[in-house]
């Protein structure tokens, strides 16, 4: 596969791409057929600095000077080069958060830029910020979707700042994953799920937030809030200019629990089912301060079976596509050591492991990985955030997600 760079500004905004945007190594970004919302979705998209990349057996379904309803001065606008446009040096990139030019994510800064959405109320904000948030969202778990698992099950698991925002991309990548990867889902449809994700709970996110450090039971008000909010958030996003009817559908409806026949569910339906199993994952994990949170590998369980103890044909989908072991859950080996998930494996019951204490019980320096296929080194039990007393570098760890390591 042979790469050039495309120009920004010459990508059609509302219709199907006609070629298959990545990233300069190759990395699919998005697929041919995916629509393109706006020109802040494709910068946040490619990243600070990395810019967006095209096979050049492709490259004559590419156009090759910008779209008629394009101001010819418009800010940012530069003339085509010969072939493929190129980015003129001189520009500076839009930068949304993330590791400087490397594009590397930037996990607290996009927690606040998720934040900042669900408690927006201007309508163009609204539409700017979750472009944003989705766009680099969908780019690391793209890029790396273990370490973009690992990082959003660690922060759910380990702290209460920010939840609702943390909650809700976590949410928005599971179904993502199930989505491309499991259900084969159209990039269109992808999209719309997880924009339905991280909007689902909009209309209580402060609500949400308050409630993960109270330790008190709800109060009446705040249990009508919860009551009621299903019906708020597809109000509060019709406001905020939201008109998809399976976007609003599948808000509406994530909290239907009879499970229904997957194959007699129309689209909307699926989206909430599916949304409704990762949510129900991502609650059981994250910590409360009156409550103590389930390990990864039980929360998965749960919504492994429906209300009726049948496989749940949504949740069966979030199990394939992130494990019963998923990135950044920590396991006891047969070995006796415990170690942190770092990439999934060829089974749901096999992932690639990071050792932090030896089985001597002493913490480590050196993080060994460990392939749990390996009968020496099988998954024995999962072990809880709090029962793990090492601390534990993020971006250390992070660096073991990707599949170069």
């Amino acid at each position: 596969m042979k790469l050039v760079p495309l120009d920004f500004d010459t990508i059609p905004v509302g219709h199907p791409l006609a070629f298959t945007l990545r990233a300069r190594d190759g990395t699919l970004l998005a697929e041919k057929g995916f629509v393109v919302f706006s020109r802040e979705y494709l910068r946040a998209l490619a990243g600070p600095g990395v810019g967006l990349y095209i096979d050049v057996d492709e490259s004559e379904s590419a156009p090759r000077s910008a779209p008629q309803t394009r101001t010819a001065q418009a800010p940012g606008a530069f003339p085509l080069e010969s072939g493929i446009g190129k980015s003129p040096p001189q520009a500076a990139p839009v930068v949304f958060g993330g590791g400087g030019g490397t594009g590397a994510p930037d996990w607290v800064n996009l927690q606040v830029q998720a934040n900042a959405l669900l408690l927006e109320t201007n309508a163009t904000q609204f539409a700017l910020r979750l472009d944003r948030v989705q766009a680099q969202l969908h780019r690391h778990s793209n890029l790396n979707p273990d370490g973009t698992l690992f990082a959003l099950i660690h922060l759910s698991a380990s702290e209460l700042r920010m939840y609702s925002a943390t909650h809700a991309m976590l949410v928005s990548v599971m179904c993502g994953l199930a989505a491309r990867e499991v259900l084969n889902w159209t990039p269109s449809l992808e999209a719309t799920v997880c924009k339905a994700a991280l909007t689902m709970n909009v209309s209580m996110t402060a609500l949400q937030d308050a409630l993960a450090s109270q330790v008190d039971l709800p109060t009446q008000a705040q249990r009508d809030q919860i009551g009621g909010h299903v019906a708020s958030s597809v109000a509060q996003l019709e406001q905020l200019g939201v008109t998809d009817a399976d976007w609003l559908a599948a808000v509406r409806d994530h909290h239907a629990r009879e499970p229904g026949h997957w194959g007699k569910l129309n689209q909307a339906q699926r989206m909430a089912r599916l949304i409704q199993r990762a949510d129900m994952f991502a609650a059981r994990l994250s910590p409360r301060a009156g409550r103590v949170p389930t390990s990864p590998a039980a929360a998965m369980q749960a919504v492994y079976f429906d209300e009726h103890r049948q496989i749940d044909e949504a949740g069966a989908a979030l199990v394939k596509a992130v494990g019963i072991y998923q990135p950044g859950s920590f396991v006891r080996l047969a070995s006796q050591e415990i170690a942190v998930v770092i990439r999934r494996g060829g089974t749901n019951t096999t992932p690639l492991v990071a050792v932090l204490i030896n089985g001597k019980g002493t913490p480590t320096s050196d993080h060994v990985v460990r392939d749990t296929i390996a009968r020496e080194f099988r998954i024995v039990a999962s072990v809880a955030h709090r029962d793990v007393k090492v601390k534990m570098t993020l971006d250390r760890l992070l660096g073991f997600t990707s599949a170069t390591s």
